[in-house]
């Protein structure tokens, strides 16, 4: 646990630096770029198809018997707004995740490197397609993840269980690959996931309840979807956010990680080459012994 901790302390010294603050700006504004565009274009079709998927399966009938039996009858007037925003909330997740992986990472890696581990030798293990397919393939099995536990969701206290469990899953898996890709090799980035997976998924718990905090923005029923424009470009905000932070964080201890395994080899390599010589010197003599027996 200390280890985790100090990581974390390092994470929110690293985020205080003006290079990091301003690292979030630039995924933010493409984030709203081209969600901007997209809403523009698509939100409206997206209701009226949901609307009338409603009416034509008499969906109205059994979300209001749904959200009354949970004690949210209040929101059947606006259910159908409600799920596309729900719906919407995980791709933009995966956009912001995209423009950090892309731009922010490997200058998260690069100012935790200089700064702290300058003795650390860069073995590029990681690749750009292997970051990519790390991060898409884990979307994939969040969103279906996502998409099953919705209904649960929607309830409060489930809220805080679900939302930081699937987050914490998602960070641990792309950040984790993303912070040892300029660093460790392949050999190396293995070992690190396997003997400290715990330490990992539980960096990822603890990230992943910051990164539900802006899912509690979708909570607002009514008013959720009046100001829906405002509270997209918040939600994408705190996603930017808690993904640099989560990076630094992982990036810190993997790090340190690193550290320490390579200090734990050359030891081992070290006691290796001091016992070969004396090995040696013992078994030539009875190798002496044994021809002169001849």
């Amino acid at each position: 646990m200390r280890p985790v901790m100090t990581a974390f302390g390092r994470a929110v010294w690293s985020q205080l630096h003006i290079r990091m603050l301003l690292l979030s700006v630039l995924p933010f504004v493409l984030s709203i770029v081209v969600w901007g565009f997209g809403l523009w274009l698509y939100l409206q079709p997206m209701i009226d198809g949901l609307q009338t998927y409603f009416i034509e399966n008499d969906g109205f009938r059994f979300s209001n018997d749904v959200l009354t039996w949970v004690g949210m009858g209040a929101l059947k007037t606006v259910v159908v707004p409600l799920i596309a925003m729900w719906i919407l909330l995980p791709l933009m997740i995966l956009t912001a995740l995209i423009f950090v992986g892309v731009m922010a990472m490997p200058v998260i890696a690069k100012h935790v490197g200089s700064r702290q581990y300058k003795e650390l030798e860069m073995r590029k293990g990681g690749t750009f397609l292997g970051s990519l397919w790390t991060s898409t393939s884990s979307f994939v099995v969040f969103l279906v993840l996502w998409i099953i536990t919705l209904p649960l969701s929607l309830i409060p206290p489930l809220t805080f269980v679900i939302q930081p469990v699937l987050w914490g899953w998602l960070t641990y898996r792309v950040m984790a690959y993303d912070a040892l890709a300029d660093h460790a090799d392949p050999a190396e980035r293995k070992v690190i996931l396997r003997t400290h997976r715990w330490q990992l998924l539980l960096i990822g718990a603890m990230a992943g309840a910051m990164g539900a905090a802006p899912t509690l923005l979708w909570l607002g029923g009514a008013l959720s979807v009046i100001f829906f424009p405002l509270l997209a470009a918040g939600a994408i905000w705190l996603y930017v956010l808690v993904f640099i932070f989560s990076g630094l964080w992982f990036q810190h201890y993997c790090m340190e990680a690193l550290k320490q395994h390579r200090a734990a080899d050359a030891d081992l390599k070290a006691q290796v080459q001091h016992t070969a010589p004396m090995l040696t010197q013992t078994l030539v003599p009875d190798a002496v012994i044994i021809e002169d027996g001849k």
